[in-house]
């Protein structure tokens, strides 16, 4: 198959390089260093099971996308709406779309801009960039995608990729669970640039977390969400199975970028006070990062 990688960060590389070891002709669309890296040596996937030079193509214009017949949107959520008119006039009429993004909209944003059906997925892989053409990968790797028409083809295209995917009928819901994740730990591991399994040791810090959840949740019920398993005991499951893992909130930060913090805690902030629900520690953690990022700006 002929797939695109729009926003060949290290989530795409990931996902990507895997479809291209499996043998599908992939271009990953992403800045000048990364790009001109791959186009001389292949991507370099550093897995936690093996290591390989992927040969595939690459390029800086989203032009690229041109006769994909399935596009996987991973940009960071700040850059979607331009991402859309990027890619608008280059998509090919059955092209199945699939947005592996944080947050829990940027699929129907997607859908609203380019007027086409946007799949959403869950994403759950620790992954990060390690040089120019090279993605390091620290744990995990499924995806939770929704119903559609496309949904069988790409569970059987990832499955044999290597990479389990469930379907399942409350996406939101999983969309919501990750939310709660990331609004538990990346604000914290930007703020302090600590990984999960040293931050999660810190004296308060568990209880910090806990506030954080019991805030998402409220906002999901408000909003109608269902949000599968026990939130709380997912939280606690990462530190265990990711513990080396930076946030990619801190990863932003520590390289000086702009983050996604408006669309985790800051989601649940804006949501919250159109509720009439208060979420201060969401609150804190989302004012600090935005400081943060001030300072790098100033």
């Amino acid at each position: 198959m002929d797939i695109a990688v729009m926003g060949a960060g290290a989530v795409g590389c990931y996902y990507g390089g895997m479809l291209a070891r499996a043998g599908h002709d992939v271009v990953l669309i992403g800045r000048v260093p990364h790009v001109e890296a791959v186009q001389r040596d292949g991507l370099f996937l550093d897995t936690q099971t093996f290591q390989a030079h992927v040969p595939m193509r690459a390029s800086t214009d989203a032009g690229a996308v041109q006769g994909a017949q399935l596009v996987l949107c991973c940009v960071k959520s700040t850059d979607t709406a331009d991402a859309a008119a990027e890619m608008a006039p280059h998509l090919a009429p059955g092209a199945m779309l699939l947005s592996l993004q944080n947050g829990v909209d940027n699929a129907s944003r997607l859908q609203a801009l380019l007027g086409r059906e946007v799949a959403p997925a869950v994403v759950y892989v620790a992954t990060e960039m390690a040089g120019p053409g090279h993605v390091r990968h620290h744990g995990r790797g499924e995806l939770v995608i929704g119903p559609s028409a496309a949904s069988e083809t790409l569970a059987k295209l990832f499955a044999e990729a290597g990479v389990p995917v469930q379907i399942s009928d409350n996406v939101m819901g999983a969309l919501w669970a990750k939310l709660i994740l990331n609004c538990a730990y990346n604000a914290l591991s930007a703020i302090t640039q600590l990984p999960y399994g040293r931050l999660v040791r810190g004296e308060g810090v568990e209880d910090v977390m806990r506030e954080v959840v019991r805030e998402c949740l409220a906002v999901a019920q408000a909003e109608g969400v269902k949000v599968p398993g026990d939130p709380w005991a997912a939280v606690q499951h990462i530190a265990r199975t990711m513990p080396s893992q930076f946030s990619s909130t801190a990863q932003d930060l520590a390289r000086g970028k702009r983050s996604e913090i408006d669309h985790l805690n800051g989601h649940v902030l804006r949501k919250g006070e159109a509720f009439g629900i208060a979420t201060p520690v969401n609150r804190v953690l989302h004012s600090l990062v935005k400081l943060l990022e001030t300072r790098q700006a100033d």
